[in-house]
């Protein structure tokens, strides 16, 4: 969406909640992470919090990172709507009926596509589509 620029990420994450707050008409993207925003009002601090914009946050000190949280719900919804990787949006359906709420689904599938994304960063490689699918098929026998 945005690439390496977290900044940039993270204000459009605050410049649509302001234009959502406001009545104001959204563009597709903007429409869907205003939808993520509202399924997440513990974040809406931080969206109203300029100083939360650069603030770094530490999963060792049990925080988590909203604004990565928030942009995970995206990647999810992009990969599932396109199926990329192939096999993807069953395997979304499978846990999601496991799980009984999509959004929960994508909870529980952000553990796999955040070991992928970690994985392929600390190699300096794009992630591996077959590991990362493997994860959800287990994912999706387990519930």
């Amino acid at each position: 969406m945005f690439g390496q620029n977290r900044d940039q990420l993270r204000q459009f994450f605050v410049a649509t909640w302001q234009k959502r707050l406001a009545g104001q008409a959204l563009q597709p993207l903007e429409q869907l992470v205003a939808q993520i925003i509202e399924t997440h009002p513990e974040y809406h601090a931080h969206l109203k919090d300029s100083s939360q914009l650069h603030r770094d946050f530490s999963p060792e000190q049990g925080e988590t990172n909203p604004w990565l949280h928030m942009a995970m719900h995206i990647t999810l919804g992009e990969q599932v709507g396109a199926d990329r990787p192939v096999g993807i949006r069953e395997l979304y359906q499978e846990i999601a009926n496991g799980h009984g709420d999509a959004h929960e689904a994508e909870h529980a599938m952000m553990d796999c596509l955040g070991f992928a994304l970690w994985e392929a960063q600390r190699d300096g490689r794009n992630p591996d589509d077959r590991g990362y699918l493997e994860c959800l098929r287990k994912l999706a026998r387990d519930r």
